[in-house]
């Protein structure tokens, strides 16, 4: 999937994905959760810096992977099969390849993808969204 590169001059690029009709059994996996990060992470070239993962009784995990590039986190809920991700990264020439990594991993058959230029200066508005 071929997404746009961004307009002037930004600090970064945010996606915000959503997941949907995913594996419940993945989704619920905190160890299987973190090593998809690290490899949505490595995927792009970008470093890790450290993890944390929660797991949820009775189901859900949130995870937080902080990058030298900024960072990349995931909520999931099982029993909807649904997981959402937020990748915030500058520096990296195309964060989007993460966003199927991820995919593949939760075998998810519908994603949904928002992606927002972020610190562009030279804009009136604070935020865009590039599609």
């Amino acid at each position: 999937m071929a997404t746009p590169s961004l307009p002037g001059p930004t600090a970064g690029v945010h996606l915000l994905v959503e997941y949907r009709e995913c594996t419940p059994a993945v989704l619920d996996d905190a160890a299987t959760l973190e090593r998809v990060l690290y490899q949505a992470a490595a995927a792009i070239g970008a470093k890790v810096v450290t993890a944390a993962f929660h797991r949820f009784a009775p189901h859900g995990v949130t995870g937080f992977v902080l990058l030298e590039e900024s960072h990349l986190s995931i909520h999931t809920w099982p029993e909807r099969a649904y997981a959402a991700v937020d990748l915030f990264s500058c520096g990296v020439a195309e964060p989007g390849v993460a966003v199927e990594v991820v995919r593949a991993a939760l075998g998810a058959q519908r994603v949904c993808q928002l992606r927002v230029a972020r610190g562009d200066l030279s804009a009136d508005t604070a935020l865009r969204v590039v599609r």
